[in-house]
Protein backbone atom coordinates (compact mmCIF):
# COMPACT_ATOMS: atom_id res chain seq x y z
CA UNK A 1 0.00 0.00 0.00
CA UNK A 2 0.99 3.46 -0.98
CA UNK A 3 2.60 5.60 2.18
CA UNK A 4 3.60 9.08 3.24
CA UNK A 5 5.16 10.16 6.66
CA UNK A 6 6.98 8.46 9.89
CA UNK A 7 5.93 6.39 12.57
CA UNK A 8 6.96 3.32 11.10
CA UNK A 9 7.60 0.62 14.23
CA UNK A 10 9.37 -3.03 14.52
CA UNK A 11 7.71 -5.82 14.28
CA UNK A 12 8.47 -8.86 15.88
CA UNK A 13 6.02 -11.35 15.17
CA UNK A 14 2.88 -10.90 13.34
CA UNK A 15 0.30 -9.17 15.29
CA UNK A 16 2.53 -7.79 17.98
CA UNK A 17 4.49 -5.02 17.62
CA UNK A 18 7.28 -3.40 20.02
CA UNK A 19 5.63 0.43 19.60
CA UNK A 20 2.57 1.91 18.41
CA UNK A 21 2.87 3.14 14.54
CA UNK A 22 0.14 5.92 14.55
CA UNK A 23 1.28 9.26 14.17
CA UNK A 24 0.78 11.63 17.07
CA UNK A 25 2.39 14.55 15.48
CA UNK A 26 -0.91 16.68 14.43
CA UNK A 27 0.70 18.44 11.62
CA UNK A 28 2.52 14.98 10.34
CA UNK A 29 -0.52 13.17 10.90
CA UNK A 30 -2.76 15.52 9.04
CA UNK A 31 -0.98 16.71 6.48
CA UNK A 32 -1.87 16.64 3.12
CA UNK A 33 -1.03 12.94 1.18
CA UNK A 34 -0.72 9.41 1.36
CA UNK A 35 -0.49 7.77 4.95
CA UNK A 36 -0.49 4.07 6.19
CA UNK A 37 -3.55 3.00 7.77
CA UNK A 38 -1.47 1.77 10.92
CA UNK A 39 0.01 5.28 10.91
CA UNK A 40 -3.47 6.67 10.56
CA UNK A 41 -4.11 5.29 13.94
CA UNK A 42 -6.24 2.07 13.06
CA UNK A 43 -3.50 -0.09 14.33
CA UNK A 44 -3.64 -0.16 18.06
CA UNK A 45 -1.80 -3.34 19.28
CA UNK A 46 -2.32 -2.15 23.04
CA UNK A 47 -6.02 -1.69 22.63
CA UNK A 48 -8.08 -3.53 24.94
CA UNK A 49 -11.89 -3.98 23.97
CA UNK A 50 -14.42 -2.28 25.69
CA UNK A 51 -17.81 -3.82 26.95
CA UNK A 52 -19.69 -1.97 24.51
CA UNK A 53 -17.32 -2.64 21.69
CA UNK A 54 -18.64 -4.98 18.62
CA UNK A 55 -15.72 -6.99 17.91
CA UNK A 56 -14.41 -8.85 14.40
CA UNK A 57 -12.40 -11.94 13.66
CA UNK A 58 -11.54 -11.26 9.55
CA UNK A 59 -9.70 -13.73 7.82
CA UNK A 60 -7.53 -12.08 5.35
CA UNK A 61 -5.33 -12.90 2.88
CA UNK A 62 -3.11 -10.25 1.69
CA UNK A 63 -1.50 -9.52 -1.77
CA UNK A 64 1.87 -10.66 -2.24
CA UNK A 65 3.76 -7.90 -0.76
CA UNK A 66 1.05 -6.56 1.50
CA UNK A 67 2.19 -6.53 4.89
CA UNK A 68 -0.26 -8.44 6.77
CA UNK A 69 -0.43 -5.54 10.21
CA UNK A 70 -0.94 -2.79 7.53
CA UNK A 71 -3.87 -5.09 6.02
CA UNK A 72 -5.46 -5.28 9.30
CA UNK A 73 -5.37 -1.93 9.57
CA UNK A 74 -6.71 -0.71 6.52
CA UNK A 75 -9.50 -3.59 6.95
CA UNK A 76 -10.42 -1.73 10.16
CA UNK A 77 -10.32 1.70 8.29
CA UNK A 78 -12.13 0.87 5.43
CA UNK A 79 -15.46 -0.51 7.27
CA UNK A 80 -15.18 2.31 9.59
CA UNK A 81 -13.75 6.16 8.84
CA UNK A 82 -10.45 5.73 6.58
CA UNK A 83 -10.08 6.81 2.83
CA UNK A 84 -7.08 6.18 0.66
CA UNK A 85 -5.21 10.30 1.54
CA UNK A 86 -5.52 12.29 4.17
CA UNK A 87 -8.72 14.25 4.90
CA UNK A 88 -8.48 17.74 6.51
CA UNK A 89 -12.15 16.86 7.89
CA UNK A 90 -11.12 14.25 10.68
CA UNK A 91 -10.09 17.42 12.51
CA UNK A 92 -14.00 17.97 12.83
CA UNK A 93 -14.47 14.73 14.44
CA UNK A 94 -13.73 12.75 17.77
CA UNK A 95 -11.43 10.49 15.52
CA UNK A 96 -10.36 8.51 18.47
CA UNK A 97 -14.22 7.04 19.09
CA UNK A 98 -15.21 6.90 15.25
CA UNK A 99 -11.91 5.06 14.05
CA UNK A 100 -12.49 0.68 14.47
CA UNK A 101 -9.18 -0.30 15.70
CA UNK A 102 -7.15 -3.66 14.43
CA UNK A 103 -5.75 -4.91 17.64
CA UNK A 104 -4.29 -8.39 16.86
CA UNK A 105 -3.27 -9.99 13.74
CA UNK A 106 -2.21 -14.11 13.93
CA UNK A 107 -1.36 -16.54 10.95
CA UNK A 108 -4.79 -18.99 10.63
CA UNK A 109 -3.12 -22.47 11.22
CA UNK A 110 -2.42 -24.44 8.74
CA UNK A 111 -3.84 -22.04 5.77
CA UNK A 112 -0.78 -20.44 4.60
CA UNK A 113 -1.04 -16.82 3.57
CA UNK A 114 -4.11 -16.19 5.65
CA UNK A 115 -4.41 -14.05 8.62
CA UNK A 116 -6.95 -13.59 11.45
CA UNK A 117 -7.38 -10.22 12.00
CA UNK A 118 -9.63 -8.68 15.59
CA UNK A 119 -11.22 -5.44 15.02
CA UNK A 120 -12.86 -3.23 17.81
CA UNK A 121 -15.99 -1.08 16.86
CA UNK A 122 -17.02 1.79 19.24
CA UNK A 123 -20.64 0.79 19.88
CA UNK A 124 -21.26 4.71 18.04
CA UNK A 125 -20.72 3.93 14.98
CA UNK A 126 -23.92 1.76 14.43
CA UNK A 127 -27.67 3.03 14.23
CA UNK A 128 -29.60 0.90 17.34
CA UNK A 129 -31.36 -2.09 16.14
CA UNK A 130 -30.58 -1.75 12.38
CA UNK A 131 -28.58 -4.99 10.93
CA UNK A 132 -28.82 -3.09 7.69
CA UNK A 133 -26.50 -0.22 9.13
CA UNK A 134 -24.09 -2.94 10.99
CA UNK A 135 -23.53 -4.38 7.56
CA UNK A 136 -23.29 -1.47 5.85
CA UNK A 137 -20.11 -1.00 7.26
CA UNK A 138 -18.55 -4.61 7.98
CA UNK A 139 -19.10 -5.93 5.15
CA UNK A 140 -19.36 -2.89 2.53
CA UNK A 141 -16.20 -1.40 0.54
CA UNK A 142 -13.73 -3.64 2.59
CA UNK A 143 -14.05 -6.70 1.01
CA UNK A 144 -13.59 -5.19 -2.49
CA UNK A 145 -10.11 -4.00 -1.32
CA UNK A 146 -7.02 -4.10 -3.92
CA UNK A 147 -4.80 -4.96 -1.18
CA UNK A 148 -6.53 -8.11 -0.01
CA UNK A 149 -6.64 -11.02 -2.04
CA UNK A 150 -9.47 -12.63 0.25
CA UNK A 151 -11.51 -11.62 3.25
CA UNK A 152 -14.22 -12.97 5.09
CA UNK A 153 -16.30 -12.08 8.27
CA UNK A 154 -15.00 -14.99 10.52
CA UNK A 155 -16.86 -14.17 13.70
CA UNK A 156 -18.77 -11.22 15.77
CA UNK A 157 -19.33 -10.16 18.98
CA UNK A 158 -22.20 -8.15 19.65
CA UNK A 159 -21.73 -6.46 23.12
CA UNK A 160 -24.93 -6.20 25.56
CA UNK A 161 -26.18 -3.03 24.85
CA UNK A 162 -26.16 -3.27 21.18
CA UNK A 163 -28.52 -6.52 21.44
CA UNK A 164 -30.67 -5.05 23.86
CA UNK A 165 -31.88 -2.37 20.79
CA UNK A 166 -33.13 -5.14 18.90
CA UNK A 167 -35.91 -7.23 19.49
CA UNK A 168 -35.36 -10.63 18.61
CA UNK A 169 -37.75 -13.65 17.47
CA UNK A 170 -41.68 -12.66 17.35
CA UNK A 171 -42.70 -16.00 19.22
CA UNK A 172 -39.09 -17.93 19.82
CA UNK A 173 -38.81 -21.28 20.49
CA UNK A 174 -40.23 -21.78 23.88
CA UNK A 175 -43.45 -20.88 23.13
CA UNK A 176 -43.48 -22.22 19.74
CA UNK A 177 -43.47 -25.52 21.75
CA UNK A 178 -46.01 -24.43 24.21
CA UNK A 179 -48.51 -23.15 21.07
CA UNK A 180 -48.10 -26.40 19.42
CA UNK A 181 -48.38 -28.65 22.64
CA UNK A 182 -45.19 -30.92 21.37
CA UNK A 183 -42.40 -31.52 23.80
CA UNK A 184 -39.47 -34.02 24.01
CA UNK A 185 -39.09 -34.77 20.43
CA UNK A 186 -38.04 -32.77 17.34
CA UNK A 187 -40.59 -30.97 15.00
CA UNK A 188 -41.30 -32.45 11.60
CA UNK A 189 -41.61 -31.72 8.17
CA UNK A 190 -41.83 -31.69 4.53
CA UNK A 191 -40.97 -29.44 1.83
CA UNK A 192 -43.42 -29.57 -1.12
CA UNK A 193 -41.99 -31.57 -3.84
CA UNK A 194 -41.54 -30.65 -7.23
CA UNK A 195 -40.82 -27.09 -6.09
CA UNK A 196 -42.22 -25.41 -9.08
CA UNK A 197 -45.20 -26.34 -11.67
CA UNK A 198 -47.78 -28.03 -9.64
CA UNK A 199 -51.64 -26.62 -9.22
CA UNK A 200 -53.04 -25.06 -6.15
CA UNK A 201 -55.37 -28.36 -6.06
CA UNK A 202 -52.49 -30.92 -6.16
CA UNK A 203 -50.22 -28.63 -3.86
CA UNK A 204 -52.88 -28.36 -1.37
CA UNK A 205 -53.11 -32.44 -1.41
CA UNK A 206 -49.66 -32.94 -0.91
CA UNK A 207 -50.25 -30.68 2.33
CA UNK A 208 -53.18 -32.69 3.40
CA UNK A 209 -50.98 -36.23 3.18
CA UNK A 210 -47.96 -35.01 4.60
CA UNK A 211 -49.65 -33.58 8.10
CA UNK A 212 -52.28 -36.56 7.68
CA UNK A 213 -49.12 -38.95 7.98
CA UNK A 214 -47.80 -37.66 11.17
CA UNK A 215 -45.86 -34.09 10.64
CA UNK A 216 -46.00 -31.13 12.09
CA UNK A 217 -45.55 -28.83 9.48
CA UNK A 218 -45.42 -29.07 5.63
CA UNK A 219 -43.49 -25.62 3.72
CA UNK A 220 -43.57 -24.01 0.49
CA UNK A 221 -39.64 -24.11 -0.63
CA UNK A 222 -37.86 -20.69 -2.09
CA UNK A 223 -38.92 -20.26 -5.06
CA UNK A 224 -42.71 -20.55 -4.82
CA UNK A 225 -43.95 -17.20 -5.07
CA UNK A 226 -47.12 -16.48 -7.23
CA UNK A 227 -45.82 -17.57 -11.07
CA UNK A 228 -48.49 -18.37 -13.98
CA UNK A 229 -48.82 -21.83 -13.16
CA UNK A 230 -50.41 -20.83 -9.41
CA UNK A 231 -51.36 -17.66 -8.32
CA UNK A 232 -50.07 -17.22 -4.36
CA UNK A 233 -53.92 -16.80 -3.33
CA UNK A 234 -54.77 -20.33 -4.51
CA UNK A 235 -51.75 -21.74 -2.92
CA UNK A 236 -52.60 -19.99 0.44
CA UNK A 237 -56.70 -21.38 -0.22
CA UNK A 238 -55.83 -24.84 -1.04
CA UNK A 239 -52.58 -25.35 1.77
CA UNK A 240 -54.87 -23.86 5.01
CA UNK A 241 -57.96 -26.34 3.46
CA UNK A 242 -55.23 -29.28 3.99
CA UNK A 243 -53.44 -27.51 7.11
CA UNK A 244 -57.89 -27.56 8.62
CA UNK A 245 -58.47 -31.22 7.22
CA UNK A 246 -54.98 -33.03 8.29
CA UNK A 247 -55.67 -31.02 12.10
CA UNK A 248 -59.29 -32.35 12.23
CA UNK A 249 -58.68 -36.25 11.29
CA UNK A 250 -55.27 -36.40 13.85
CA UNK A 251 -56.48 -33.85 16.66
CA UNK A 252 -52.41 -32.17 16.55
CA UNK A 253 -51.90 -28.47 15.70
CA UNK A 254 -50.81 -28.36 12.08
CA UNK A 255 -48.72 -25.49 9.90
CA UNK A 256 -47.77 -24.99 6.57
CA UNK A 257 -44.82 -22.59 5.92
CA UNK A 258 -46.60 -19.76 3.56
CA UNK A 259 -44.08 -17.87 1.77
CA UNK A 260 -44.86 -14.84 1.51
CA UNK A 261 -42.04 -13.95 0.07
CA UNK A 262 -42.47 -11.01 -3.27
CA UNK A 263 -41.16 -8.03 -5.44
CA UNK A 264 -42.34 -5.52 -3.19
CA UNK A 265 -42.39 -4.46 0.94
CA UNK A 266 -46.32 -3.91 -0.01
CA UNK A 267 -46.81 -6.85 -1.85
CA UNK A 268 -45.06 -9.07 1.40
CA UNK A 269 -47.75 -7.22 3.72
CA UNK A 270 -50.99 -7.86 1.68
CA UNK A 271 -50.21 -11.79 1.48
CA UNK A 272 -48.69 -11.81 5.52
CA UNK A 273 -52.00 -10.36 6.09
CA UNK A 274 -53.76 -12.81 3.75
CA UNK A 275 -52.59 -15.87 5.62
CA UNK A 276 -53.29 -14.71 8.75
CA UNK A 277 -57.11 -14.42 7.66
CA UNK A 278 -56.94 -17.85 7.21
CA UNK A 279 -55.58 -19.23 10.05
CA UNK A 280 -52.28 -19.92 9.28
CA UNK A 281 -50.04 -20.12 12.46
CA UNK A 282 -46.60 -19.26 10.41
CA UNK A 283 -44.92 -18.03 7.62
CA UNK A 284 -41.91 -17.84 5.66
CA UNK A 285 -39.57 -14.87 4.00
CA UNK A 286 -36.41 -15.92 2.19
CA UNK A 287 -33.52 -14.43 3.22
CA UNK A 288 -32.94 -12.39 -0.07
CA UNK A 289 -35.33 -9.95 1.01
CA UNK A 290 -32.68 -8.44 2.98
CA UNK A 291 -32.39 -7.07 6.48
CA UNK A 292 -34.93 -3.69 6.67
CA UNK A 293 -37.85 -6.59 4.79
CA UNK A 294 -37.09 -9.25 7.60
CA UNK A 295 -37.07 -7.19 10.41
CA UNK A 296 -40.00 -5.49 9.40
CA UNK A 297 -41.47 -8.42 8.84
CA UNK A 298 -40.31 -9.90 11.96
CA UNK A 299 -41.94 -7.05 14.01
CA UNK A 300 -45.54 -7.27 12.02
CA UNK A 301 -45.26 -11.31 13.08
CA UNK A 302 -44.68 -9.95 16.89
CA UNK A 303 -47.66 -8.22 16.89
CA UNK A 304 -49.65 -10.36 15.08
CA UNK A 305 -48.76 -13.82 17.02
CA UNK A 306 -47.19 -15.00 14.23
CA UNK A 307 -44.24 -17.86 13.63
CA UNK A 308 -41.67 -16.46 11.27
CA UNK A 309 -39.83 -18.97 8.98
CA UNK A 310 -36.58 -18.18 7.56
CA UNK A 311 -35.38 -19.78 4.62
CA UNK A 312 -32.01 -19.43 3.98
CA UNK A 313 -32.00 -18.47 0.18
CA UNK A 314 -29.09 -17.50 -1.31
CA UNK A 315 -26.52 -17.37 1.51
CA UNK A 316 -24.39 -19.87 -0.09
CA UNK A 317 -23.24 -16.92 -2.83
CA UNK A 318 -21.17 -15.71 0.29
CA UNK A 319 -21.00 -17.96 3.44
CA UNK A 320 -19.77 -21.51 1.46
CA UNK A 321 -16.24 -20.94 0.59
CA UNK A 322 -13.58 -20.31 3.45
CA UNK A 323 -11.57 -18.11 2.77
CA UNK A 324 -13.80 -14.94 1.07
CA UNK A 325 -17.50 -14.09 2.58
CA UNK A 326 -18.85 -14.08 5.47
CA UNK A 327 -19.66 -17.28 7.71
CA UNK A 328 -22.85 -18.50 8.46
CA UNK A 329 -22.36 -18.53 12.14
CA UNK A 330 -22.28 -14.42 11.23
CA UNK A 331 -25.92 -14.48 9.44
CA UNK A 332 -27.33 -16.83 11.94
CA UNK A 333 -26.30 -14.25 14.91
CA UNK A 334 -27.47 -11.20 12.43
CA UNK A 335 -30.86 -13.25 11.73
CA UNK A 336 -32.07 -13.85 15.22
CA UNK A 337 -31.25 -9.79 16.33
CA UNK A 338 -33.24 -9.35 13.46
CA UNK A 339 -36.27 -11.43 14.47
CA UNK A 340 -37.09 -14.64 13.19
CA UNK A 341 -38.21 -17.95 14.68
CA UNK A 342 -37.18 -20.58 12.65
CA UNK A 343 -33.31 -20.97 10.78
CA UNK A 344 -32.33 -23.23 7.86
CA UNK A 345 -29.02 -23.73 9.61
CA UNK A 346 -27.85 -27.10 7.32
CA UNK A 347 -27.99 -30.89 8.15
CA UNK A 348 -24.56 -32.30 8.11
CA UNK A 349 -25.67 -35.20 6.78
CA UNK A 350 -27.55 -33.94 3.67
CA UNK A 351 -27.13 -32.92 0.65
CA UNK A 352 -25.88 -29.08 1.32
CA UNK A 353 -22.92 -27.82 2.45
CA UNK A 354 -21.95 -28.27 6.29
CA UNK A 355 -19.87 -30.26 8.21
CA UNK A 356 -20.89 -31.67 11.81
CA UNK A 357 -18.91 -29.49 13.89
CA UNK A 358 -18.88 -25.99 12.22
CA UNK A 359 -23.02 -26.80 11.62
CA UNK A 360 -23.55 -27.46 15.28
CA UNK A 361 -21.93 -24.25 16.04
CA UNK A 362 -24.62 -22.49 13.89
CA UNK A 363 -27.58 -24.12 16.00
CA UNK A 364 -25.57 -23.11 19.13
CA UNK A 365 -25.68 -19.47 17.88
CA UNK A 366 -29.71 -20.02 17.32
CA UNK A 367 -30.31 -22.27 21.07
CA UNK A 368 -28.20 -20.43 23.77
CA UNK A 369 -28.59 -18.11 26.61
CA UNK A 370 -25.09 -17.31 26.52
CA UNK A 371 -22.99 -18.74 23.54
CA UNK A 372 -19.49 -19.41 24.90
CA UNK A 373 -15.97 -19.11 22.77
CA UNK A 374 -16.12 -23.29 21.09
CA UNK A 375 -12.67 -23.01 18.40
CA UNK A 376 -13.41 -26.95 16.82
CA UNK A 377 -17.09 -25.68 16.29
CA UNK A 378 -15.87 -21.81 15.05
CA UNK A 379 -17.26 -20.04 17.91
CA UNK A 380 -14.30 -17.43 18.39
CA UNK A 381 -16.31 -14.83 20.95
CA UNK A 382 -18.78 -15.06 23.81
CA UNK A 383 -22.01 -14.13 23.22
CA UNK A 384 -24.88 -12.95 25.75
CA UNK A 385 -28.25 -12.79 24.14
CA UNK A 386 -29.90 -11.01 27.11
CA UNK A 387 -32.26 -13.39 27.14
CA UNK A 388 -33.35 -12.26 23.37
CA UNK A 389 -35.92 -15.73 22.33
CA UNK A 390 -34.77 -18.54 20.81
CA UNK A 391 -34.90 -19.55 17.45
CA UNK A 392 -35.75 -23.06 16.20
CA UNK A 393 -32.70 -23.95 13.68
CA UNK A 394 -34.45 -26.22 10.57
CA UNK A 395 -32.23 -28.80 9.24
CA UNK A 396 -33.26 -29.57 5.45
CA UNK A 397 -31.59 -30.83 2.31
CA UNK A 398 -30.86 -34.57 0.90
CA UNK A 399 -31.85 -36.31 4.43
CA UNK A 400 -34.59 -39.12 4.91
CA UNK A 401 -35.75 -41.83 7.09
CA UNK A 402 -32.39 -43.47 7.38
CA UNK A 403 -30.32 -40.87 8.92
CA UNK A 404 -33.09 -40.44 12.07
CA UNK A 405 -30.33 -41.67 14.44
CA UNK A 406 -27.42 -38.88 13.04
CA UNK A 407 -29.75 -35.92 13.06
CA UNK A 408 -30.80 -36.31 16.53
CA UNK A 409 -28.14 -37.55 18.17
CA UNK A 410 -26.27 -33.81 16.51
CA UNK A 411 -28.91 -31.62 17.13
CA UNK A 412 -30.82 -33.22 19.95
CA UNK A 413 -34.79 -32.25 20.43
CA UNK A 414 -34.94 -28.78 19.67
CA UNK A 415 -34.65 -28.89 15.70
CA UNK A 416 -37.28 -29.31 12.91
CA UNK A 417 -35.85 -31.87 10.71
CA UNK A 418 -37.57 -31.32 7.37
CA UNK A 419 -37.91 -34.58 4.58
CA UNK A 420 -38.72 -32.94 1.47
CA UNK A 421 -37.84 -35.67 -1.12
CA UNK A 422 -37.45 -38.24 1.91
CA UNK A 423 -41.40 -37.91 2.24
CA UNK A 424 -42.56 -37.15 -1.03
CA UNK A 425 -40.64 -39.79 -2.93
CA UNK A 426 -41.74 -42.42 -0.28
CA UNK A 427 -43.03 -45.64 -3.16
CA UNK A 428 -46.38 -45.89 -1.30
CA UNK A 429 -46.99 -42.15 -1.36
CA UNK A 430 -46.54 -38.83 0.97
CA UNK A 431 -48.95 -40.33 3.60
CA UNK A 432 -46.28 -43.63 3.69
CA UNK A 433 -43.40 -41.12 3.48
CA UNK A 434 -44.40 -39.14 6.26
CA UNK A 435 -45.84 -42.23 8.64
CA UNK A 436 -42.25 -43.70 7.76
CA UNK A 437 -40.49 -40.33 9.62
CA UNK A 438 -42.73 -39.82 12.40
CA UNK A 439 -42.32 -43.46 13.10
CA UNK A 440 -38.33 -43.35 13.15
CA UNK A 441 -38.30 -40.61 15.39
CA UNK A 442 -40.37 -41.77 18.07
CA UNK A 443 -38.50 -44.87 18.05
CA UNK A 444 -35.07 -43.20 18.10
CA UNK A 445 -36.46 -40.81 20.40
CA UNK A 446 -37.80 -43.61 23.16
CA UNK A 447 -34.28 -45.66 22.52
CA UNK A 448 -32.33 -42.62 23.39
CA UNK A 449 -34.49 -41.81 26.58
CA UNK A 450 -34.15 -45.32 27.51
CA UNK A 451 -30.31 -44.59 27.62
CA UNK A 452 -29.33 -46.61 24.60
CA UNK A 453 -26.34 -45.77 22.28
CA UNK A 454 -28.18 -44.10 19.49
CA UNK A 455 -25.08 -42.96 17.30
CA UNK A 456 -23.89 -46.75 17.04
CA UNK A 457 -27.10 -48.14 17.50
CA UNK A 458 -29.73 -46.18 15.33
CA UNK A 459 -29.69 -48.39 12.44
CA UNK A 460 -30.41 -52.14 14.46
CA UNK A 461 -32.93 -49.57 16.06
CA UNK A 462 -34.37 -48.21 12.79
CA UNK A 463 -34.54 -52.08 11.28
CA UNK A 464 -36.31 -53.17 14.13
CA UNK A 465 -38.84 -50.40 14.21
CA UNK A 466 -39.33 -51.26 10.78
CA UNK A 467 -40.64 -54.83 11.16
CA UNK A 468 -43.69 -53.59 12.99
CA UNK A 469 -44.02 -50.36 10.21
CA UNK A 470 -44.26 -51.10 6.76
CA UNK A 471 -43.88 -47.18 5.10
CA UNK A 472 -40.46 -47.67 7.33
CA UNK A 473 -39.18 -50.34 6.48
CA UNK A 474 -39.96 -49.45 2.34
CA UNK A 475 -38.22 -46.45 3.04
CA UNK A 476 -35.14 -47.89 4.69
CA UNK A 477 -35.53 -50.17 1.70
CA UNK A 478 -35.77 -47.22 -0.93
CA UNK A 479 -32.75 -45.25 0.56
CA UNK A 480 -30.97 -47.37 2.66
CA UNK A 481 -27.42 -45.82 3.08
CA UNK A 482 -27.67 -42.87 0.77
CA UNK A 483 -25.47 -39.74 1.55
CA UNK A 484 -23.77 -36.80 -0.08
CA UNK A 485 -20.20 -37.04 2.12
CA UNK A 486 -18.28 -35.10 0.14
CA UNK A 487 -15.56 -33.10 1.63
CA UNK A 488 -16.87 -30.04 3.48
CA UNK A 489 -15.03 -26.26 2.20
CA UNK A 490 -15.72 -24.84 5.56
CA UNK A 491 -14.31 -26.63 8.35
CA UNK A 492 -12.79 -26.15 11.65
CA UNK A 493 -9.13 -24.36 11.71
CA UNK A 494 -8.36 -25.51 14.85
CA UNK A 495 -9.94 -29.26 15.01
CA UNK A 496 -10.09 -31.79 12.31
CA UNK A 497 -13.88 -32.56 11.61
CA UNK A 498 -14.78 -36.05 12.29
CA UNK A 499 -16.41 -38.06 9.52
CA UNK A 500 -19.93 -39.29 9.91
CA UNK A 501 -18.96 -42.87 8.36
CA UNK A 502 -20.96 -44.46 11.45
Amino acid sequence: MPSKGDGAAKETAVGHMTEATQITDAKKRYSAGVLKYRQMGYWVPDYVPKDTDTICLFRITPQEGVDPVEAGAAVAGESSTATWTVVWTDRLTACENYRAKCYKVEPVPGRPGEYFAWVAYDIILFEEGSIANMTASLIGNVFSFKPLKAARLEDIRVPVAYVKTFQGPPTGLVVERERLDKFGRPLLGATTKPKLGLSGRNYGRVIYEGLKGGLDFMKDDENINSQPFMHWRDRFLYVMDGVAKASAATGEVKGSYLNVTAGTMEAIYERAEFAKSLGSVVIMIDLIVGWPCIQSLGLWCRRNDMILHLHRAGHGTYTRQKSHGVSFRVIAKWLRLAGVDHMHTGTAVGKLEGDPLTVQGYYNVCRDTYTKQDLPRGLYFDQDWCDLKKVMPVASGGIHAGQMHQLIDLFGDDVILQFGGGTIGHPAGIQAGAVANRVALEAMVKARNEGRDIRNEGPQILQKAAQFCTPLKQALDTWKDVSFNYASTDTSDYQTTPTLGH
